[in-house]
C-alpha cells in the first residue's frame, strides 16, 4: 500500500507542478482598458516581413476578446506622417503623446524573436515565437505579460512514417511547400492567437465589449 500511496502523491505532486499560475491582474482591473493601441512588433529576425506577418494578425483576438482595437492601417498612417516607420524609434514615443493621438488607453508592445523556417537534411520546421506586454497608457504601469509560439512541427508529427526514405521524402515536400507559400504568415496567426488569447488562466482579461467582461 505504501508503494501506492507513494505514487498517487506523485502524480498529485506532478499534477498541480504542470498547472499554469494566474499572474497578478490587480493592476489590469483597476485600469479597465477599454482601447487597445496595437504598436508595430520589434523584430529580432532576420526576416523583414516577420513585423507585418505578424501585425496583420494581431487585431482580431483582441477584437473578439472584447477591446476596441485602432486600426492598423490608421495608425501606420498616422506614424508615417510624423516620419516615424522603424518599430524601434515608434516604441520610443511617450505614452502620453500616444494616448493623446489616439485616444488609447492601453499599448501593446510586442517583440518577435522567432520568424521563419529552419531547414535541416531530413526536416524543416517553421517557428513563430513572440513575446508582449499591455501597459496603461494613464499610469504607465505594465497590465499583463505573455508569450505565444507556433510551430509547423505540431502539423508535422508523424512525418517519420515510411522510415528513414519517407522522412527524406516528406522533407523535400516540407521544403518545396514553404518555398511556394508564406508559412511563416500561417504560424504567425496561430502565434498571435496564443499570444493574445483572452480567458484563465493566464490570458487577458475579458473587454468591455464581451459577454464575460467582469466575470474573471
Amino acid at each position: 500500500m505504501g508503494r501506492f500511496a507513494a505514487l498517487a502523491l506523485c502524480f498529485a505532486v506532478t499534477a498541480c507542478a504542470s498547472q499554469v499560475k494566474a499572474p497578478d491582474y490587480t493592476a489590469f482591473k483597476a485600469a479597465k482598458p477599454r482601447t487597445i493601441l496595437v504598436l508595430p512588433p520589434v523584430n529580432h529576425t532576420p526576416d523583414i516581413k516577420a513585423t507585418s506577418g505578424l501585425l496583420s494578425q494581431m487585431t482580431l483576438p483582441l477584437a473578439e476578446g472584447g477591446y476596441y482595437v485602432i486600426p492598423v492601417t490608421l495608425e501606420t498612417e498616422t506614424f508615417r506622417q510624423n516620419g516615424l516607420s522603424v518599430p524601434d524609434e515608434i516604441i520610443q514615443v511617450p505614452a502620453e503623446k500616444l494616448r493623446t493621438i489616439y485616444g488609447a488607453d492601453a499599448v501593446l508592445y510586442t517583440t518577435i524573436t522567432d520568424y521563419g523556417s529552419v531547414y535541416h537534411v531530413i526536416n524543416s520546421n517553421t517557428v513563430v515565437t513572440a513575446s508582449a506586454k499591455l501597459v496603461d497608457l494613464k499610469t504607465g504601469s505594465v497590465l499583463w505579460t505573455g508569450t505565444g509560439t507556433a510551430s509547423s512541427a505540431e502539423k508535422n508529427q508523424n512525418s517519420g512514417a515510411g522510415g528513414l526514405i519517407g522522412v527524406l521524402v516528406n522533407a523535400a515536400i516540407n521544403q518545396v511547400v514553404d518555398s511556394l507559400t508564406d508559412e511563416s504568415f500561417v504560424e504567425a496567426g496561430t502565434a498571435a492567437n496564443r499570444l493574445l488569447k483572452v480567458g484563465p488562466p493566464d490570458g487577458l482579461l475579458y473587454g468591455p465589449r464581451s459577454v464575460k467582461y467582469d466575470t474573471d
